[in-house]
């Protein structure tokens, strides 16, 4: 896709500490399994976010359907880290219940803060591909069906001051949902810097000990703190 051009792939995966009871990852940690146990049906509705949150650049990244979605909702998004990932004995579009998180359920429907309107028609077949696109630059969130750009679908999100982390639910028992391509372009010379920096120094905190002016330091330890 044009859209990826300039992209360079990137490596993150599903997290073990971000999820749902409900939830279950394969060893690589790509795949995410929901409501597997043979002695229970769905008991709710169970999240999974990634590892890596971003607060910079242009993110891509896409969800194979390994089965055919059905049930109340099967949805794909993202959220902060304050976005909820269970809810027991609710039956619920778990992304963009609240002000945290953004999603697209595979009825068609985007939900935000509660709120729900239609946006694409329903997707119901196995092995279909749901690309994400998320600009931190630009703040919005676009959604592709394989490989087909389904249009703008929120905006504003440049306003948000946390880290927004790619996240995936579902209600229904059995719902197999695996990580495909994952790929990132940062926008200008100072996002470049400040990542290069940020990648160097890992978690060590040591920004403050940085020989750079003060407003470039706080930068640096905002984008280490969110991402």
């Amino acid at each position: 896709m044009s859209v990826l051009r300039d992209h360079t792939c990137e490596s993150w995966e599903w997290d073990t500490e971000g999820k749902s009871p409900d939830a279950y990852l394969s060893p690589c940690r790509q795949a995410v399994y929901f409501h597997i146990s043979p002695l229970l049906e769905s008991q709710g509705t169970a999240g999974v976010r990634g590892t890596k949150g971003f607060s910079y650049g242009e993110h891509y990244w896409e969800i194979e359907f390994l089965e055919p979605p059905y049930g109340s909702s099967v949805m794909v998004g993202v959220g902060t880290v304050n976005a909820r990932l269970h809810a027991g004995e609710q039956f619920i579009n778990l992304i963009g219940m609240d002000a945290e998180s953004w999603g697209l359920s595979y009825k068609g429907f985007l939900w935000h803060n509660g709120q729900s309107r239609k946006y694409t028609e329903p997707f119901y077949d196995r092995n279909t591909v749901i690309g994400v696109l998320l600009d931190r630059t630009t703040g919005t969130l676009t959604f592709y069906r394989n490989g087909e750009n389904l249009g703008l679908a929120f905006s504003n999100l440049d306003q948000v001051s946390n880290a927004l982390f790619p996240m995936v639910s579902s209600t229904a028992p059995e719902t197999e949902l695996q990580l495909g391509l994952r790929t990132f372009r940062l926008s200008s010379l100072q996002e470049h810097c400040i990542h290069t920096i940020t990648h160097c120094l890992g978690r060590l905190g040591h920004t403050h000990l940085l020989p750079l002016p003060r407003v470039l330091r706080c930068q640096i330890h905002t984008y280490s703190i969110r991402s």
